[in-house]
C-alpha cells in the first residue's frame, strides 16, 4: 500500500533550529518581507545538485545540532555545508555524498565539527506550499516552510517527485566544498553612514578582530570584543534620539552593519527587517554572506574595506565557482 506522501519524513527530534529553506523569496523586501532562504546558498545548491534536484529546491537547514528523522519511504539524500556527520541507523556516513536511505531507517547527526549550518537535500525536494514564490521559512512573519516555523517533534514532511537522475554515491570534490574556517575575512563596502564614525573608529573597525557573540541567528550576527566605536558629535535630527548611533529611519540592505551605541556590530542576514533607526556603517559584500552563515559563536572575523569594483569582481568569482559546481554535478 503506497505511503501517504505527507508521511514520507517524520520528525522524531527537531534539532536546535531546523527549518525548510530554498534560495529565498525575492521582490518583497520593500514591503518588509525579507528574502529568507538558506544562509549558505552555495551549500544549498551543492546539496540539491548532488541528489538530482533543481538548485532552488527546498532543503532542511540544520543549525549546530541536527534533527532525528524517520523515513517512511526510500529516499536519496545529501548533506553539505557544516561538517555534521549524518548517521543512517547509527552508522556514520560521509557528508557531500549522495546517500540511499531505506524506508524504516532513521537519520541522525553527529555533533557539528566545523561550520554552523548543514543543508540536507532529499531527491525530489521538501514538498511544502509555495508562499510568495518560495518555500523558505520566515519565522518572524510565520510564512513559508512547514507552517511558518521551525520543525517540531511529530511534524511530517512530504517529498516531491524526483527527476530520476539520481546516482547514489555521487560525491562533491573537496575543491568544491564549503570552506569552514574558524577565522574569516569579511569584505565590506563602507556604507551610507560610515562618515558618521570618528576617524579613529573608522580605522579601528577594520583593524580589530571581532568575535561572534551568542546572539547570532538568521536575523543578524552580533560581534564583540573589538574596541567601542565613536560617532562624530552632531545635533541629532528630530526623531533620531539622543544616541549618536541613532538616525532617522533608513532602509537596510541584507549584509548591512549597524553598531547600536557604538559597541557591537550586527550584520543583518536573510531574515532581517528592511529598515530602522541605526546608522549602517557598511555592507558585507554578497560574495561573503555564505561565510557568515557558517560562523559559530566565538569564531573570529576581520573586516576588510573594498571598493565597488572589487565587490563586483568577487561576485563574478562566486558565479564562476557555481558554474564549476554545475559542470561537475549536472548530467
Amino acid at each position: 500500500m503506497p505511503i501517504d506522501p505527507v508521511e514520507a519524513i517524520e520528525v522524531v527530534k527537531p534539532g536546535l533550529a531546523t527549518s525548510v529553506q530554498d534560495t529565498g523569496r525575492q521582490g518583497y523586501y520593500h514591503v518588509g518581507i525579507p528574502p529568507s532562504g538558506a544562509l549558505d546558498q552555495y551549500a544549498l545548491r551543492a546539496a540539491n545538485l548532488l541528489v538530482g534536484n533543481r538548485e532552488d529546491a527546498a532543503v532542511l537547514e540544520c543549525t549546530l545540532l541536527g534533527p532525528q528523522l524517520l523515513f517512511h519511504a526510500d529516499a536519496v539524500i545529501a548533506v553539505t555545508g557544516a561538517e555534521m556527520t549524518p548517521k543512517i541507523d547509527g552508522v556514520a556516513q560521509a557528508c557531500n555524498v549522495a546517500l540511499r536511505v531505506r524506508a524504516g531507517s532513521t537519520l541522525t547527526f553527529d555533533h557539528v565539527k566545523g561550520g554552523a549550518r548543514a543543508c540536507l537535500a532529499v531527491a525530489g525536494g521538501i514538498d511544502v506550499p509555495m508562499v510568495l514564490g518560495s518555500r523558505s521559512t520566515y519565522t518572524l512573519g510565520a510564512i513559508g516552510g512547514h507552517e511558518g516555523r521551525r520543525l517540531q517533534k511529530g511534524d511530517r514532511l512530504a517529498i516531491g517527485v524526483s527527476s530520476g537522475a539520481v546516482r547514489e554515491g555521487r560525491e562533491l570534490a573537496a575543491s568544491l566544498r564549503t570552506p569552514l574556517a574558524r577565522e574569516v575575512e569579511l569584505r565590506v563596502l563602507p556604507g551610507l553612514y560610515h562618515h558618521r564614525l570618528t576617524d579613529a573608529s573608522a580605522r579601528t573597525f577594520f583593524e580589530d578582530a571581532w568575535v561572534v557573540a551568542p546572539e547570532a541567528d538568521r536575523i543578524g550576527y552580533r560581534y564583540k570584543q573589538g574596541r567601542a566605536l565613536g560617532f562624530r558629535e552632531r545635533e541629532q535630527p528630530f526623531g533620531a534620539g539622543a544616541d549618536p548611533s541613532n538616525i532617522v529611519d533608513a532602509c537596510y540592505p541584507i549584509g548591512s552593519i549597524q553598531v547600536p551605541g557604538g559597541l557591537e556590530p550586527i550584520i543583518l542576514h536573510r531574515d532581517a527587517v528592511s529598515g530602522g533607526g541605526y546608522a549602517t556603517i557598511g555592507t558585507v559584500i554578497s560574495a561573503d554572506m555564505d561565510l557568515i552563515g557558517q560562523m559559530q559563536p566565538n569564531h573570529q572575523a576581520r573586516f576588510v574595506s573594498v571598493t565597488m569594483e572589487q565587490a563586483l569582481a568577487a561576485r563574478r568569482d562566486v558565479q564562476r565557482r557555481i558554474a564549476r559546481l554545475r559542470e561537475a554535478l549536472l548530467p
